[in-house]
């Protein structure tokens, strides 16, 4: 018997019983959408995460410096120094200054922010964009002006918009300072994201600091090949001031992106582990009606080997109908999986798109579960005597 003989019979096998085919297929159906639903959202969670840390800049270098170094200690000239000497690798360096529990007024409007203290290099490093007036400038930090940068939510907040915004003046804590420039939305201009923060030069900053000094620097590597290179000369440039590798702390935003593919990874593949648990099931339950079928089935298989049918002929019928079982329920659960991941990722704001080799994988392995459950039924099949099948009633 050819295979294309084989699969006609399966099909009319299948469809002489639609409701027990589909029962049959459940399983399958269920395990390949659980793993394309799964992977694709796992997916748009790591692309959504990459997306935040790129847009942060790749080549960030953060450095952290508690204050745990004695007497010795690093000042923002420095820094610069540092930066300006070693220009092969280095392109930027800003101090950085967290302010938090802020309150911001304009008139008897008040809101509850945080700030960062910087100088001019920040956009560059953070890979910011002023969408109304300008950023600090040297002249701001090193004057000590009572200039500021708000993000979006601030500005529609307090003044309506952010063209509004621009030229006038806010009070931080109390204190007045001009808003020269608007940053870009980049969050929606929602409450606590992005988009909620002010930027002050890091000179005054200091002074809204708890601790009234500055422990953060950011750097910005030349390219991002040269990434490595820069941490190193910076690890041994704070190691030859501080003799102690605990007085500070450097993370490689190109680290952290590689640890959020490990990590994204390991999910993936507990959440697939899992999912494949409906595709053992699924496989359980086609060797179940196979073996129902061949039982069904018995003095067909009688009549087919007295009139010539080899062991082959038996064992090969019933394999390509287990396949063929199985390959439609995984037909049917691609395009279950497709509709509830773009479904999911709508409701769960994620960029969840259908991973092509989710969809491979998932179907390639519904088909071999289906002929591996699918072969035991048909060894025991063609093994049969054709005297004791045409027998049996």
């Amino acid at each position: 018997m050819s295979m294309k003989q084989a699969f006609i019979l399966a099909v009319k096998s299948l469809s002489a019983s639609k409701m027990r085919s589909f029962l049959t297929m459940l399983g399958i159906i269920v395990g390949v959408a659980a793993v394309i639903v799964l992977v694709s959202l796992v997916d748009g969670l790591k692309a959504q995460i990459v997306g935040q840390f790129e847009s942060m800049g790749t080549n960030l270098i953060s450095v952290s410096i508690p204050g745990r170094g004695g007497n010795r200690n690093v000042t923002p000239e420095d820094m610069m120094d540092f930066s300006v000497e070693n220009a092969d690798v280095l392109a930027y360096m800003s101090p950085v200054v967290n302010v938090s529990n802020l309150t911001v007024k304009n008139g008897a409007d008040s809101i509850d922010t945080t700030a960062t203290g910087t100088n001019e290099f920040y956009p560059e490093i953070r890979g910011l964009e002023v969408e109304h007036g300008r950023f600090l400038e040297y002249v701001d930090v090193e004057r000590r002006q009572k200039s500021c940068v708000v993000g979006t939510y601030i500005a529609k907040e307090l003044y309506g918009s952010a063209q509004n915004a621009v030229g006038n003046q806010l009070k931080v804590n109390g204190i007045s300072y001009t808003i020269v420039g608007v940053l870009e939305e980049v969050q929606d201009g929602d409450e606590g994201g992005a988009d909620d923060i002010v930027y002050l030069p890091y000179t005054l900053a200091t002074g809204l600091s708890w601790n009234g000094r500055i422990s953060s620097y950011a750097f910005s590597a030349a390219e991002k090949e040269l990434v490595d290179d820069a941490e190193k000369r910076i690890t041994n440039y704070l190691y030859s001031v501080f003799n102690d590798t605990n007085a500070y702390r450097i993370i490689n935003q190109s680290e952290i992106l590689e640890m959020v593919n490990d990590i994204t990874g390991t999910i993936t593949m507990v959440l697939v582990g899992i999912a494949a648990i409906s595709l053992l099931v699924g496989g359980i339950g086609i060797m179940n009606i196979m073996l129902v079928s061949v039982t069904e089935r018995t003095r067909e298989i009688g009549i087919r080997k007295s009139l010539g049918a080899t062991p082959w002929d038996i064992m090969s019928q019933f394999v390509v109908e287990a396949a063929t079982t199985s390959s439609f329920g995984g037909f049917l659960g691609i395009a279950l999986g497709i509709a509830a991941a773009l479904f999911a990722g709508k409701l769960m704001d994620l960029p969840a798109k259908p991973s092509l080799g989710a969809v491979a994988v998932a179907f390639s392995v519904s088909v071999g579960i289906g002929m591996i459950f699918g072969y035991f039924p048909a060894k025991k099949a063609s093994r049969m005597s054709p005297i004791d099948a045409l027998r049996y009633d």
